[in-house]
């Protein structure tokens, strides 16, 4: 009986040949999708975002460029000298890179990293510079740092600047309206999937600012292994702008024993949703993120979500212009007016409800959760959303 359970088993060594040989192949797929004419984007996003992500540092230096849709012309350019006399964001940013030596390599020489904080410095202060529509918000340092470790100065000062005005562009702006509009739809995103957690929270008043620090840092600030923060990174470059939200969310549900065995209090639940356990199973819950995405689109959450307009999770249109540096608020403006026209239209059709989807839609997501075992979930999203935008983003030179 004990011999015919160990049957097909396989031991510790084969686990790892077989990863290896898994990361071997993945190596050869990047480089293949990097060489070919044009670049396959597609192929990099799945690729960052299934299994292992990226793998090393050095393929991110190639691959995330890519996914930013960086111009080779901006890579080769020289970083300007910062002036930071009389810059108004100097004080502040320099009280958060003094503070952030924890976010450096344990044993780091201090003068080496006297000089990557000074290099932190410059990198937020050019890209501001740069873009005066944008506004530092405490918490920024925690994802320019991460850049700065992976890819040096030059290559971080043109990825963070086009992040900047596209994915973390909602928490630059002068308010934090944006901000609260993207965490509202963690509270929705756990009602679909787990009514009890969401009533407990509810009933708690917990309410999201608990996630704040996970959200505008992409989890930088409260993850102390740096791996862990590359590989979140890995998937959320190559996906939706929303999608640290999704995780947020799938973090919460994980715990769900954790935060029903809890005291119903705010103080007591807020306390423990805002400590991150260490272990997490990263792969598991990036896989978990990209299900939930596929089954409950932001299109899906947008009224629960409140009416406010989000300028990252907007359409590439929109991005394309605020990467041109166009006036934000006039983006929005004429976002509101087209949602405006679009709400008057169908407001002589029958109201639609987004709570629940119909027996038939959730069959065909469960089909199409069913795929996802196949080809991977988060790939899944990629493909069927945040490539959306990769025909649109002139991604192919």
């Amino acid at each position: 009986m004990k011999k015919s359970m160990n049957v097909g088993a396989s031991s510790p060594v084969n686990g790892k040949q077989d990863w290896d040989t898994r990361r071997k192949r993945k190596k050869a797929d990047i480089a293949q999708a990097l060489t070919v004419s044009p670049v396959d984007v597609a192929a990099l996003r799945r690729m960052a975002i299934s299994e292992g992500g990226l793998l090393t540092d050095e393929i991110r230096c190639q691959v995330w460029p890519r996914l930013l849709n960086v111009p080779l012309d901006v890579l080769d350019q020289e970083p300007e000298t910062v002036e930071r006399e009389n810059n108004k964001d100097y004080n502040q940013v320099l009280l958060d890179v003094q503070r952030s030596l924890r976010r450096f390599p344990p044993g780091m020489p201090d003068e080496q990293r006297e000089g990557l904080q000074e290099e932190l410095i410059d990198i937020i202060l050019r890209v501001l510079k740069r873009n005066p529509q944008l506004h530092y918000y405490q918490g920024y340092h925690d994802i320019v740092v991460t850049f700065l470790l992976v890819l040096g100065e030059r290559l971080a000062t043109a990825l963070v600047e086009k992040l900047s005005t596209h994915h973390l562009r909602d928490f630059m702006d002068p308010t934090m309206d944006n901000t609260k509009h993207i965490l509202n739809y963690l509270m929705p995103i756990i009602e679909r999937v787990n009514p009890e957690v969401h009533d407990f929270m509810e009933q708690a008043e917990v309410g999201t600012v608990f996630a704040l620090s996970w959200l505008i840092t992409w989890f930088g600030h409260v993850l102390s292994d740096f791996r862990h923060v590359v590989r979140l990174y890995d998937f959320f470059l190559a996906c939706h702008p929303l999608m640290p939200i999704y995780f947020a969310a799938v973090i919460v549900l994980y715990r769900e024993e954790e935060v029903l065995d809890c005291e119903c209090d705010m103080a007591m639940v807020h306390h423990l949703l805002s400590q991150i356990p260490q272990d997490l199973p990263y792969e598991t819950l990036i896989s978990r993120a990209g299900d939930l995405f596929v089954q409950f689109p932001p299109s899906e959450l947008a009224r629960e979500a409140v009416s406010h307009e989000s300028t990252a999770a907007s359409t590439f249109k929109d991005f394309d212009l605020a990467s041109t540096q166009q006036r934000p608020d006039s983006v929005l403006r004429r976002r509101r007016r087209q949602k405006q026209a679009a709400l008057e239209s169908s407001a002589v059709n029958s109201v639609v409800t987004v709570a629940r989807p119909s027996a038939a839609r959730r069959f065909v997501r469960l089909a199409v959760m069913g795929l996802t075992v196949a080809l991977g979930a988060a790939a899944l999203a990629v493909v069927n959303t945040a490539l959306e935008w990769a025909p649109k983003l002139d991604l192919f030179p």
